[in-house]
Parts: C-alpha cells; structure tokens; sequence
C-alpha cells in the first residue's frame, strides 16, 4: 500500500481493556501533506474515536520518528465496533460475513477478535439487535470505541 499517496500514522492511546499505554499505526491517503491533513484508509483494531474515512491532522514526531496522530478534523460518520469471539466453538468468520451481508466490512486481527466498520449511511438499530443477540448468547462481546451521532440509538 506504501506509495506516493498513501502514509502510515502512528496513534498513541491509552487503552481501558489493556489498562495501558498502546501504539497502533494505520494507512492513510493524503489530502494535504502541507497542512498534514490525511484520510484513514483502515479500520481501527484498538485506537478509540477514530473511524475509516475520518480526516485527521498528523504531524512528523521526533521522538516516534514517525507522522503521529494529533486530532480529528472532520469526522467520515462511520462507526467502529470492536468484537470478541467468546465461544471459541464459533466460526468467527461466519458471524463477520453476516455483518458483511449487513453493508460492515471488518477487518480480522486472529481468530478470536475483528473490528468492524459501520457505514455513515447503514442503520445501526438492526446491526446492534445482533450483536446484542450474540452477546446475550455469550458467543461476542462487544464494544462501541467511536459510535457516530447517527448511529446512537437512545
């Protein structure tokens, strides 16, 4: 994916599951080098509030040696849901297909966790009435690190 349009951004967080500090790097093209304005081309595995498509400031850091996240400049509307494979007798492949069918691509970290991207367009309410199945099920758990304002339900 490295070429002339495309970067790697590093984001530094700290993570509540993990309890600590933690680094995930993602691909992004970019829209203005100059002001250091770029899109993200990923689905975020850990990194809270940020979402494929999101326009975001980064800037070079010294010490990461890198371009490094800072802020969020315009946000795409998507959602980022992060889901863990509970009953390992389950096919994790099969419950991310589902939410394909649904308009979610996702992305697998290893057989027992994915994340997974919420469209801007595609209503949540039927998507969240399955995970909250699955969950209640103890097949998933699961977690809402950047739910969009559309996709809140009250």
């Amino acid at each position: 994916m490295q070429d002339e349009n495309n970067v790697k951004i590093l984001f530094q967080f700290h993570s509540d599951i993990f309890d600590e500090e933690m680094v995930e790097t993602m691909w992004a093209t970019i829209i203005d080098k100059d002001k250091g304005l770029y899109k993200l081309d990923n689905i975020p595995f850990y990194a809270p509030l940020v979402a494929s498509d999101d326009i975001v400031f980064a800037e070079f850091d010294e010490q990461q040696q890198m371009l490094t996240y800072r802020k969020t400049v315009e946000y795409s509307g998507n959602s980022i849901i992060q889901v863990v494979l509970m009953d390992k007798s389950k096919d994790i492949n099969s419950i991310r297909k589902k939410f394909e069918e649904l308009g979610c691509v996702s992305e697998k970290a290893n057989d027992g966790y994915f994340s997974m991207e919420i469209p801007a367009l595609v209503d949540y309410t039927f998507i969240k009435h399955i995970l909250d199945d699955l969950e209640q099920k103890e097949i998933i758990g699961y977690a809402e690190p950047c739910l969009a304002d559309q996709h809140r339900i009250t």
